[in-house]
């Protein structure tokens, strides 16, 4: 048989591998340690918070699947609409799909309580919990931004009184950072979407 025609049987083959969201190796992002002989990835620490349904949302809340998330405050003049419009794109992309959730953390909690976060959703048209608006102590989220590789400090100079990065973060069932893409790129999104995916055949979901 010659080349014209090994390449005629096996492309078909070949092009299904590469388009197998199972197939893609997502890498675990953040520093890594071996504990006895095994990989220890980054995690993201335990958290409590209350979404706009006045619920409790934990780790244990999220460990079902995985979760996209990101960091902002509704009263926020500069990127958080930019980043929240990509937010709006995904939860739309996935709003059917199991085991995919989303997490926007606020880092405003006086301005930004239970009743101006439900506000917030009815707005956008979206629900928990699919996507939880969360709100906490405003050190701790500050922290927590860190474990999300996200830049997030209270700036009183900035716009709206905090200065913060438009990443959003992907996270897997056992907390570990996956993926990110940039909410203020919209380019960078169907990459992220495609890495959604892959995660999701991962975990046979």
């Amino acid at each position: 048989m010659n080349k014209f025609w090994l390449f005629l049987l096996f492309f078909p083959l070949l092009f299904s591998c590469k388009n197998d969201p199972s197939k893609t190796e997502l890498p675990y992002l953040g520093n890594q340690e071996m504990v006895d002989g095994r990989p220890k990835y980054h995690s993201i620490r335990d958290f409590e918070y209350m979404n706009q349904d006045s619920q409790i949302v934990t780790n244990k809340t999220l460990a079902d699947g995985v979760y996209i998330a990101d960091f902002f405050f509704t009263s926020c003049p500069s990127i958080c609409p930019k980043v929240m419009k990509q937010m709006l794109r995904l939860y739309e992309t996935f709003e059917s799909t199991p085991g995919v959730s989303l997490v926007s953390f606020t880092l405003d909690p006086v301005r930004d309580d239970v009743n101006k976060l439900a506000l917030y959703a009815q707005n956008l048209e979206v629900k928990a919990p699919k996507w939880h608006f969360l709100t906490g102590d405003k050190d701790f989220t500050l922290d927590l931004a860190d474990d999300f590789f996200v830049a997030a400090l209270e700036d009183p100079d900035a716009p709206g009184g905090f200065d913060h990065s438009g990443k959003i973060i992907l996270v897997d069932k056992n907390g570990h950072v996956r993926s990110f893409c940039e909410g203020t790129e919209p380019e960078t999104i169907p990459k992220f979407i495609e890495d959604v995916k892959a995660l999701l055949a991962k975990n046979g979901q």
